[in-house]
């Protein structure tokens, strides 16, 4: 846009505030235009935005029902841009049940999905998720079946279904209104593919939204992109070609204010200088990170800033630093796993509720048939009525089996809700939730017993040299050969990625001490072999016990934890034990 388009627009618009100062003789024209001015640069000139929107407020002009209802989505745009969610909420409901306008109902439908998918109200997400794709059967309008689109694909990102975000982004391809470009369908494309592992820097597809958002000016769309590329170089062990990437786009983040975009930023800048070794600046960038973050979120890009701090803090040899941070690294790692397990529980739910509604429909209407079959008998003759009756009895076999099938998934989903589905050992959760109970009943016995942490060593590097594939397949056999070292009633739970908790009941401390080393010995002397592949993997151990930590779950944790961190701090493939006040024995 030229010197002489920008004085234009600059005029236009103090106009536009000069009429709507006169409040009552504002004439309803005007107010369209101005509404509709207000909603262009959302994005491309947000300050602007929210300027406007301030302006028409203090003025008040007299406004139609419509009018109020256009006004009402822009408020509730601009909470959830500023991460007002629960205000938003509340407005894009009132919309889309009241308001009468289908481009307004379908834009609040796809809002209110990106707030649920916000706010992690993922069961709310899938269950909004199917009656939008209804909305989309019966919507026509082109503007509006873009931006539904569009909001299906973010909130399927967030959600973690990055495949069916992939099929909505293409969808919203085939149908971008007159006066948009292949800006936006294409960055929420490339974001919902980069949730799948299956994305590279070099793939054209940026040039061409970057290139896109640009002369459409939309800042948010375009820094999204060259966030998501940045990240993939940092993945890709190019940290100066990221750094280049995110020095030019870091002004037009921060202008545009937006809080996901300044913490991915920041985030990225930590890693980049960390992969460097520049440790001030990588130590600075990531307590830019965790300033960002009240001390109970729980984030991926707040994980990642511990994790650099954590290094950082290792290489300086500041072993109480690199502790602390390495806690908090767990803490984070944990919590986003337990998200990630939510998101698949919550879709799992969902489609578990639409197969037991389909399952009643289809029992009904097979109900209705019974009853005219037995109209039917009264009419024909012994022999017909034999033949209406066997029809019957393969009916209700029909069911029976349709509700044994629910049935079984039933069992299944919650079997995993309790269990890892890759290992088969207990999660995070149900881990320690039985690791309590099981304390507090050894605490009223008197029965003694230990609690041995592992963390398998430089697993990072199966991951890296073999693929996350020939990963999976190594935790298995981790798992196989630590079950074959324990008792029938001693519990095994997976904590988070390589690291594993270990429950003794009625176990001395030195039978901990043996235990944890027959499993160390035996993974050390046990490879795992897949298809001639022979992967090496060692385990640090840290054993805490009741006589010297008592029954407290928090206590055996903090005591085991301190060990095994002294394990891998001595060299790795060790067994550590925190049995006394303030220090550790190694075996």
């Amino acid at each position: 846009m030229g010197p002489r388009s920008q004085s234009w627009l600059a005029w236009a618009f103090v106009t536009v505030l000069a009429l709507l100062a006169g409040a009552t003789s504002s004439t309803e024209g005007t107010v369209d235009a101005f509404l509709v001015q207000a909603q262009a640069i959302q994005l491309t000139d947000h300050p602007r935005f929210a300027a406007m929107l301030a302006q028409i407020h203090a003025d008040n002009p007299v406004m139609t029902p419509a009018q109020k209802w256009k006004l009402r989505y822009l408020d509730a745009w601009e909470a959830s841009f500023n991460g007002r969610y629960l205000e938003a909420t509340d407005a894009y409901k009132d919309i889309l049940n009241h308001s009468g306008d289908e481009v307004l109902a379908a834009r609040s439908m796809g809002k209110l999905l990106s707030a649920y998918a916000f706010t992690k109200h993922y069961e709310d997400v899938f269950t909004l998720a199917e009656q939008a794709v209804t909305m989309l059967d019966r919507t026509h309008n082109r503007e509006a079946r873009y931006a539904l689109l569009n909001n299906l694909s973010q909130s399927m990102t967030f959600s973690g279904q990055p495949e069916i975000a992939v099929r909505y982004a293409l969808m919203m391809a085939e149908v971008v209104p007159e006066g948009e470009t292949m800006c936006r369908p294409l960055a929420t494309e490339l974001a919902a593919r980069y949730e799948t592992h299956k994305l590279r820097s070099d793939d054209p597809k940026f040039k061409r939204g970057i290139d896109a958002c640009n002369v459409m000016g939309d800042k948010v769309f375009a820094n999204m992109l060259w966030l998501t590329h940045s990240e993939l170089l940092v993945e890709e062990h190019k940290p100066l070609e990221a750094l280049a990437v995110l020095d030019r786009i870091a002004p037009s983040v921060v202008e545009a204010n937006f809080h996901a975009a300044l913490t991915s930023l920041a985030t990225q800048r930590a890693q980049a200088f960390d992969a460097l070794r520049r440790d001030d600046e990588a130590q600075q960038r990531a307590l830019e990170v965790v300033g960002m973050y009240d001390v109970a979120d729980i984030d991926v890009w707040l994980r990642d800033a511990y994790q650099v701090l954590y290094n950082v803090a290792k290489r300086r040899g500041d072993s109480a630093a690199a502790l602390e941070y390495f806690k908090k690294f767990s803490e984070q790692d944990h919590g986003n796993m337990d998200d990630e397990r939510a998101r698949s529980l919550a879709y799992q739910a969902v489609r578990q509720r639409t197969l037991v509604a389909k399952v009643e429909s289809e029992n009904l209407a097979r109900q209705n048939d019974v009853l005219r079959a037995e109209q039917l008998l009264t009419l024909k003759s012994v022999e017909i009525g034999r033949l209406y009756i066997a029809l019957l009895g393969i009916v209700l076999v029909s069911v029976a089996v349709w509700f044994v099938r629910v049935r079984r998934s039933r069992n299944r989903f919650q079997w995993l809700a309790h269990h890892d589905g890759l290992t088969g050992t207990l999660t995070h959760q149900q881990f320690m939730a039985e690791l309590e109970a099981t304390l507090a009943g050894m605490r009223q016995r008197d029965v003694p017993g230990c609690v041995v942490l592992l963390d398998l060593d430089h697993f990072k590097a199966v991951n890296d040299q073999y693929g996350h594939a020939m990963g999976d397949i190594v935790l298995q056999h981790v798992v196989d050969v630590c079950r074959a070292q324990l008792r029938p009633g001693d519990l095994l739970g997976r904590l988070g990625g390589e690291e594993f908790g270990v429950l003794l009941p009625d176990c001395l401390p030195e039978q901990g001490l043996a235990a944890a080393e027959r499993i160390r010995e035996a993974l050390d002397q046990n490879p795992a072999t897949v298809d001639g592949v022979v992967v090496q993997c060692s385990t640090s151990a840290g054993v805490s016990s009741t006589r010297f930590s008592g029954h407290d779950l928090k206590r055996l944790r903090n005591d085991a934890d301190r060990a095994l961190y002294e394990a891998k701090r001595g060299g790795r493939n060790r067994v550590v034990a925190g049995m006394q006040a303030d220090r550790t024995i190694e075996v």
